[in-house]
């Protein structure tokens, strides 16, 4: 209705215009620029739609059939391209040259799949996905930038940097411009510090560490892999988006969500590599964030910041190839040694956590209609960030990482191979079948995982949403429920179960079986996710009583027993039970565990003398 009344007016407006062009010649050029001011505001009308259908699409992919939210959304993408090319007021795009960085996936991409990436004008549905998980993360960036995030661990020190900006009025002195390894930080330079550090720290509660290599099921026929993706291998065993999503993955992955998280909030970050010098072998061991004229040192592994000197704050890159002790420090005696030292981190290739499409120039066009609330970020300057990298000492070069190129191949390639086998299919779609959205008749658990990751918690009674808790509290069956599922008929019905005319008693019985399973499952996770939220939620006492009473108990057992050990520790954290936190944190065995100890080191110096932590004394 509204498109309608602004078209009326600007038809009457354009006729009364028109009538006097005959009436008055002498008014005729003002009148002119009149009539070009109005047809630009249609055209930006018009072009605001396109984009705002887009964004609305975004929004709502997982209640939507994707293979028709990727075409809805590729056509209004480019319908604004073209009304965007023929405005006279619109900056002329950039030529769509192949940057030179991009040839780092030259080994990976046939040169034709890289020149169709990076220099096709117009977007398909190919391009959809990076732009759903844009706007999925810059929607978790805006609710996690926020004081309620901060790890109580640096909060003096981050103090202690804003006090020292603010006497030196952001400005460097003589004497530290000299210094290059001083931490001569502006009050900008430390907002995107304290931002990048609730990233990481929500990424490392939010993303359950996995073991690098999984097990794979003794029956089940391992299909041929491409060289250097080994089954089930580390880091492109899922998407970014899919760790996100899923809450779960392994330390690689970890980099992904937080190198995604940051480019949304507009911080560079590079997972950084160790490069042998025989073979050219390049092996990851931590994320670099770009600050200022720093490198700040994260490492998802141990699921820290490296400490600085003293065990105090975050260490810089410099700081760590001049002062051997800090790598020394990431070793846990009796039980962990970590496999570098200063000398093996001298010199380092940083790796841009960028797919192909994200250096195009029409990534780029879009990126710069999106603007309030909805602004996002699609494109990256890659040579820009290449020459800010390789200007810092300790970096030996700037590639684009192939991790998640290689994470798309492997999709595809394990979606042909189920296709061709019924028993490998079931195994790969049915593991995380819970927590798949279908876009038709979606589960409590995905409707509350969107609105959990979206920062929608609660109910809104204006529009009749419902929030993440409210899902996640749909989702919880009571087992008694579940356990009558296999004899109550209407229960059967209600979760769309059905015996066929001639299907063997036994074969429906192991149906019902496999979704007593799936129910289970998925209101095991759903009360994990439940506790996380009320964490994320501030709820600290809360989310302890759920992650200890709830998820851990001993009946309901799941996989993320050891995330909530470790989230627990977290909420006693905030809660002021340090001695709690630390107890939690030694007695843990999983994964994760080095770097729980070493988190129980750094929460010791915040309680002197309450604790003894002598077993977890670094080796000097």
């Amino acid at each position: 209705m509204r498109s309608t009344v602004f078209s009326l007016s600007v038809m009457f407006v354009a006729g009364c215009v028109a009538s006097c062009l005959v009436g008055c010649q002498d008014d005729s050029e003002k009148l002119q620029r009149i009539l070009a001011k109005r047809q630009v505001a249609v055209q930006e009308h018009s072009q605001q739609d396109h984009l705002g259908e887009t964004v609305a699409l975004l929004d709502q992919y997982v209640e939507l059939n994707e293979q028709r939210a990727r075409q809805q959304i590729a056509y209004h993408i480019n319908q604004w391209m073209r009304e965007h090319a023929g405005s006279s007021s619109s900056p002329a795009d950039p030529a769509s040259e192949m940057p030179a960085i991009a040839q780092s996936l030259a080994g990976f991409l046939s040169p034709e799949q890289l020149a169709d990436a990076v220099q096709r004008p117009e977007f398909t549905a190919d391009d959809v996905p990076l732009l759903r998980d844009a706007n999925l993360y810059r929607h978790v960036v805006a609710w996690i930038d926020t004081p309620l995030r901060d790890d109580p661990i640096f909060a003096d020190w981050l103090q202690g940097l804003r006090a020292k900006a603010s006497e030196s009025d952001g400005a460097t002195t003589q004497d530290e411009s000299a210094d290059t390894d001083s931490l001569a930080l502006t009050v900008k330079d430390i907002d995107q510090l304290q931002t990048a550090m609730r990233l990481f720290d929500w990424t490392v509660r939010n993303i359950a560490l996995e073991p690098d290599q999984l097990a794979v099921p003794a029956q089940l026929p391992v299909p041929a892999m491409p060289p250097r993706m080994p089954f089930e291998g580390p880091g492109f065993r899922q998407t970014d988006y899919q760790t996100l999503w899923r809450g779960r993955g392994d330390w690689l992955q970890r980099c992904g969500v937080f190198t995604q998280l940051c480019l949304q909030a507009g911080i560079p970050t590079a997972v950084l590599a160790t490069q042998s010098d025989e073979t050219g072998e390049r092996t990851p061991w931590s994320v670099g964030a770009l600050i200022g004229e720093h490198i700040f040192l994260f490492e998802p592994r141990l699921g820290l910041p490296i400490p600085g000197p003293d065990q105090t704050g975050v260490a810089t890159l410099a700081e760590a190839r001049k002062d051997p002790t800090l790598m020394r420090r990431l070793n846990v005696a009796g039980y962990f040694d970590y496999p570098l030292s200063r000398t093996d981190i001298s010199q380092n290739v940083a790796l841009l956590n960028l797919r192909p499409e994200t250096l195009s120039s029409r990534m780029r066009t879009l990126e710069s209609g999106m603007t309030g609330e909805h602004r996002m970020r699609f494109w990256v300057d890659a040579e820009d960030w290449a020459k800010r990298f390789d200007a810092i000492p300790g970096i030996a070069g700037v590639r684009i990482w192939e991790v998640p190129t290689l994470a798309e191949l492997y999709a595809h390639g394990l979606e042909a191979v189920a296709d061709r086998d019924p028993g490998f299919a079931f195994w790969y779609r049915s593991r995380f079948a819970v927590l798949e959205p279908s876009g038709t008749q979606d589960s409590d658990l995905v409707r509350g995982r969107w609105r959990h990751l979206t920062g929608q918690f609660v109910d809104d009674e204006s529009d009749g949403t419902e929030g993440a808790r409210t899902h996640y509290l749909n989702q919880r069956a009571p087992e008694y429920e579940i356990d009558d599922l296999r004899i109550n008929v209407q229960l059967q019905t209600q979760y769309g179960l059905r015996r066929e005319l001639g299907m063997d008693p036994a074969e429906y019985d192991a149906r019902l079986q496999q979704m007593q399973t799936f129910i289970r499952l998925g209101k095991r996770t759903a009360t994990y996710w439940l506790a996380l939220l009320q964490y994320d939620d501030g709820r600290y006492d809360t989310a302890h009583n759920w992650f200890t009473k709830r998820v851990l108990d001993d009946e309901q057992q799941s996989y993320w027993a050891d995330a909530a050990v470790y989230n627990a520790a977290r909420a006693s954290e905030q809660e002021g039970n340090i001695a709690e936190a630390i107890t939690a944190l030694k007695t843990d065995q999983n994964v994760s565990d080095f770097g729980n100890r070493l988190r129980a080191r750094l929460l010791d110096r915040l309680e002197p003398g309450e604790t003894d932590s002598t077993d977890d004394s670094p080796s000097e």
